[in-house]
C-alpha cells in the first residue's frame, strides 16, 4: 500500500523511477510520461531508447556504479528536435531480498528549463561584463581627455563629474529598458533639459521614434552634455531667447540607410570660429562617431554650433518611422 501511494505521488511530478537488472536491461519505468523513458520496456537497454552519445555515457555511468556499489548522480542531454532537453538522473544499486545486487534503481528529473535559466544568466553575466569593460574604457577616456584640458583640480572634477554623470543618466535610460537601449526623445530630454534655463521651451526636438543600441546610448548621450553644456556656457542657452533645434531623420546612401542627428542652434552670441578646441571637440568629433561607427561635423557659424552625427543603421531600431515633435 505504502509503494502504491508513493508511486501515486510520484506520477504528479516529473520524475520518473526505473529498475534495471545486472545486464542493464530495464525491468520497469513508472510514470515515463514524455521523457528519455518514455518508449523503455521491459528487456530493453539503454541503446535501444537513447542515441549513441546518451546510450554510451548512461551505460558507463551505471556500470560504474555497478562496479563501486556506489550511487551516482550525472544530467543527461537529449536531442529533441531542433532543441535539447536535459534530465538529472540518479542511480544506485538495488538489491533482493538477501541482500545480494540485483541491478539498478534510479530516477530522472527533467531539468531543461533550469538549464536554459543557467544559460541565460550566463549570457547576461557575460554581457554584462563585456559593458562594464567597454564603460571603464569610456571612463579612462573621459579622464584622460578631461585632465588634458583642464589647468586646475577644482576645474578638472567639474567636469569630469559632469560627464560621469551624462553617462550615469544614459545607463539609467539603458538600464530601465532592459538593456534594449535608450529611446531618443527620452535621451535628449535627459541630456539638455537641465541646462536650458527655460527648459524644455528652449528645445525644439523632431526625431522619428527609434531605440538606440546601449553602445550608441552612451556616446550619443555623452555628445548631447556636450553640446548642452557648450550651449550652456558661451552658446544659445547662455542668453535669453536662444533656441536650440534637435533633429533627426533617415537618409539613404551607398552604404545602406542610417539616422542623422543635427543639433543647431539659434539666437545665441556671435560664434567665433578662431574658439580653442577643448576635450568637447574631441568627444564630438573623434569619440563619438568611432564608437558607433559613424561620421560627425562640428561647424562654429556665425549663428551658432552646428553638429551632425551620421548613426549606422546597426545602432538603431526603428519603432516607428512618423516624425515625433517635442518643444
Amino acid at each position: 500500500m505504502l509503494a502504491d501511494k508513493v508511486m501515486r505521488a510520484i506520477g504528479n511530478t516529473e520524475m520518473s523511477v526505473f529498475a534495471q537488472d545486472r545486464e542493464l536491461r530495464y525491468c520497469w519505468v513508472s510514470n515515463g510520461g514524455d521523457s528519455w523513458l518514455a518508449d523503455a520496456r521491459e528487456g530493453m537497454g539503454d541503446a535501444d531508447i537513447l542515441s549513441g552519445a546518451a546510450s554510451e555515457r548512461s551505460t558507463a555511468m551505471k556500470r560504474e556504479v555497478l562496479r563501486s556499489l556506489r550511487p551516482a548522480r550525472f544530467e543527461l542531454s537529449i536531442a529533441s528536435g531542433s532543441a535539447v532537453r536535459w534530465y538529472d538522473v540518479r542511480i544506485d544499486v538495488d538489491r533482493d531480498r538477501q541482500g545480494e545486487v540485483c541491478g539498478i534503481i534510479g530516477t530522472s528529473f527533467e531539468i531543461t528549463e533550469q538549464k536554459r535559466r543557467e544559460e541565460t544568466l550566463k549570457t547576461l553575466l557575460r554581457e554584462l561584463s563585456h559593458r562594464s569593460k567597454n564603460l571603464l574604457a569610456i571612463i579612462q577616456s573621459l579622464a584622460s581627455q578631461t585632465a588634458r584640458h583642464s589647468v586646475t583640480v577644482p576645474e578638472f572634477l567639474v567636469r569630469f563629474r559632469g560627464r560621469i554623470q551624462s553617462l550615469s543618466y544614459s545607463q539609467d535610460i539603458v538600464t530601465d529598458a532592459d538593456w534594449r537601449g535608450a529611446d531618443l526623445l527620452s535621451l535628449v530630454t535627459m541630456q539638455v533639459e537641465r541646462y536650458a534655463p527655460d527648459g524644455m521651451d528652449q528645445i525644439e526636438v523632431e526625431a522619428p521614434d527609434v531605440y538606440l543600441s546601449p553602445t550608441a546610448s552612451l556616446h550619443v548621450g555623452l555628445a548631447l552634455h556636450e553640446l548642452a553644456v557648450n550651449a550652456a556656457s558661451y552658446g544659445a542657452l547662455s542668453v535669453p531667447g536662444g533656441q536650440v533645434s534637435i533633429t533627426a531623420r533617415f537618409q539613404t546612401t551607398d552604404d545602406g540607410e542610417s539616422l542623422l542627428l543635427v543639433w543647431q542652434e539659434r539666437n545665441g552670441p556671435r560664434v567665433r570660429a578662431e574658439r580653442d578646441a577643448r576635450f568637447g571637440t574631441s568627444t564630438l568629433e573623434r569619440i563619438v562617431p568611432n564608437a558607433v561607427g559613424g561620421e560627425a561635423g562640428l561647424e562654429y557659424l556665425p549663428g551658432g554650433i552646428r553638429y551632425t552625427l551620421t548613426i549606422p543603421d546597426a545602432q538603431y531600431e526603428i519603432i516607428s518611422r512618423s516624425t515625433v515633435e517635442s518643444a
